[in-house]
């Protein structure tokens, strides 16, 4: 293992068993077919509990809908990117030529990523508890409070809370199909609520950028029926 992988341990607080994994979640899909999207996908769930965790316990007051404001705007693009800075993670990720050379290594939506896979990658190497205690000790710093309402919503949350609204089910996200260079790739997602046999598809630069826009287009569709 190379010394900046080490040292990215000593700042996660983490040593892995299973160091394949960290190997795995620092590296891009421009890199290699052994990338860490998967990763990613099931980190972006353990973070998402960690915080509703840590919400629950910080916010008692707050009724459901607003707690889940509150998490989205912790989750966001923009909160962690912030934190995958300060953990210097831009300095141990794997991106191929072409990434490297669009600055990949400073694109949010790449870092962003790259800390969910870390999460997923503790809590496969260590189990949930460690991979929620690495989650709250790297919002330990960051404020959480009730004011995070005011922050607009986006299109997923507003879409959730749409549904929940009405007692059903939160939408399922898939990506459907890539295209383009694997430096500058599209995701086509597709957003399904099969309890209302409606899906609905969006595209972005990250996964992320297009579940945002298969909610949106969905909103679009729910909004126009509501009116009907």
């Amino acid at each position: 293992m190379n010394e900046g992988l080490s040292q990215l341990q000593t700042r996660l607080g983490h040593i892995f068993k299973d160091v394949n994994l960290l190997e795995r979640a620092v590296t891009h899909r421009s890199f290699s077919s052994d990338h860490n999207e998967r990763l990613e996908f099931l980190g972006d769930s353990v973070l998402n509990l960690a915080v509703a965790h840590l919400l629950y316990a910080q916010l008692s007051n707050l009724p459901e809908g607003d707690l889940s404001r509150v998490r989205a705007n912790l989750v966001k693009q923009e909160t962690l990117h912030q934190l995958a800075l300060k953990l210097d993670i831009a300095a141990c990720l794997k991106l191929g030529e072409g990434e490297l050379k669009s600055g990949g290594q400073r694109r949010p939506s790449i870092l962003a990523d790259a800390l969910e896979a870390l999460i997923g990658a503790v809590f496969l190497d260590a189990g949930f508890e460690t991979a929620e205690k690495l989650v709250h000790g790297l919002f330990h710093n960051v404020e959480v409070n009730s004011e995070m309402l005011a922050a607009s919503k986006d299109p997923k949350t507003e879409l959730q809370e749409w549904l929940q609204g009405r007692k059903l089910q939160i939408p399922k996200y898939s990506v459907v199909a890539t295209s383009g260079a694997s430096h500058r790739q599209i995701f086509d997602v597709a957003c399904d609520i099969p309890e209302l046999s409606l899906s609905q598809h969006g595209s972005g630069p990250s996964r992320r950028a297009g579940e945002q826009a298969a909610a949106a287009a969905m909103l679009e569709i729910l909004k126009v029926k509501a009116r009907g």
